[in-house]
């Protein structure tokens, strides 16, 4: 067996093991979630995807640079995912989810999020492969989110009553608003069917991911177009999600400063693709020698991998560490601290 299709076998079956596995968790589990069973849970997930790494590192034929890059992804798509759970804590606070139906509910987002990143993967790297200079538009979306992030508020963001998938199924769908159908998509009473509220909560949640989908493509195809490390890293990030929500619910304040490091790296990315198309349109209007250079920088990036890894690295690192410190000095007797 090749050691790229024995990644593969391992990809596959690692992924299937670790969804068995937190499946049966979430859906067995009676007592609420707390803090540090979601962190164990959530330190278990990372170690799994970074053992995956190791995999690489030794099997594949390419191994330190595919290593590089998988890093690289994996911490851009992992970040992006700790952002994109705001969102969904916000959802559930504005649409008075209980607790003991947000974890079917993020479940269900991660399996719907997983398809989606799939066919958008799929389809993106066949339509860069065939048009180079979609890397240029992923480029200049890249860097418009990262500016949408920070100007944005997050409670501008959300706001359901206004998503127009819930408007529709809300308008022309019969809800029952039986408040023990908490953990149901549907139901039947009286020989008529029903969508419950847990539907609704959920359609919000679906079109949410599927504009996460949306920023997260292009985000690793800033860092590589090489359809394994676009695909294991994006999975990878999103598997365990679960438990993970539940620890940031608990922590949030440790987060604060996440979202600027995470619109910092995608402007960072966003800029890496765009560079070399001005470089090239430079090159076309007579500035030959800024041109040129400006064009090498994807071909540096593309020799020294682990710069990229080192610049998203180091982002996270100072957006935790300067979320740890304003949470401290803001408020000393906070638990998320203690």
């Amino acid at each position: 067996m090749e050691s790229t299709t024995l990644l593969w076998v391992i990809f596959w079956s690692t992924f299937v093991l670790v969804s068995a596995i937190d499946y049966a968790v979430v859906t067995h589990r009676k007592k609420p979630i707390g803090v540090q069973s979601a962190l164990r849970w959530t330190g278990l997930w990372v170690l799994v995807a970074l053992a995956f790494s190791i995999a690489i590192y030794k099997l594949h034929p390419n191994g330190k640079a595919v290593f590089m890059e998988y890093i690289s992804g994996y911490l851009t798509e992992y970040s992006l995912s700790v952002d994109n759970l705001f969102v969904f804590i916000l959802i559930f606070s504005l649409m008075g989810v209980k607790d003991v139906a947000q974890p079917k509910l993020i479940k269900l987002g991660i399996y719907l999020s997983i398809v989606l990143r799939i066919v958008f993967i799929v389809f993106g790297i066949a339509l860069v492969t065939k048009f180079s200079w979609l890397l240029y538009v992923f480029g200049a979306l890249l860097v418009w989110t990262a500016y949408k992030m920070i100007a944005t508020e997050e409670d501008d963001q959300v706001q359901p009553e206004k998503n127009i998938l819930y408007r529709a199924a809300a308008k022309f769908l019969p809800v029952h608003n039986d408040p023990q159908e908490n953990k149901r998509l549907f139901a039947r009473y009286d020989g008529k069917f029903f969508i419950t509220p847990f539907f609704l909560v959920f359609v919000v949640i679906g079109s949410t991911d599927v504009l996460f989908a949306v920023d997260s493509i292009p985000a690793i195809m800033g860092i590589s177009q090489d359809p394994f490390v676009v695909l294991t890293s994006n999975i990878f990030a999103v598997l365990g999600l679960n438990s993970l929500f539940f620890a940031i619910r608990g922590i949030m304040g440790l987060f604060r400063f996440l979202k600027h490091g995470v619109s910092i790296i995608l402007f960072f990315i966003g800029g890496k693709m765009i560079i070399p198309g001005i470089g090239h349109l430079l090159d076309l209007l007579g500035a030959h020698r800024i041109g040129h250079g400006l064009e090498g920088t994807e071909h540096w990036f593309k020799v020294h991998t682990s710069a990229s890894l080192l610049v998203i690295g180091l982002i996270l690192l100072v957006s935790i560490v300067m979320s740890v410190w304003y949470e401290k000095d803001a408020h000393p007797d906070s638990p998320a601290h203690k």
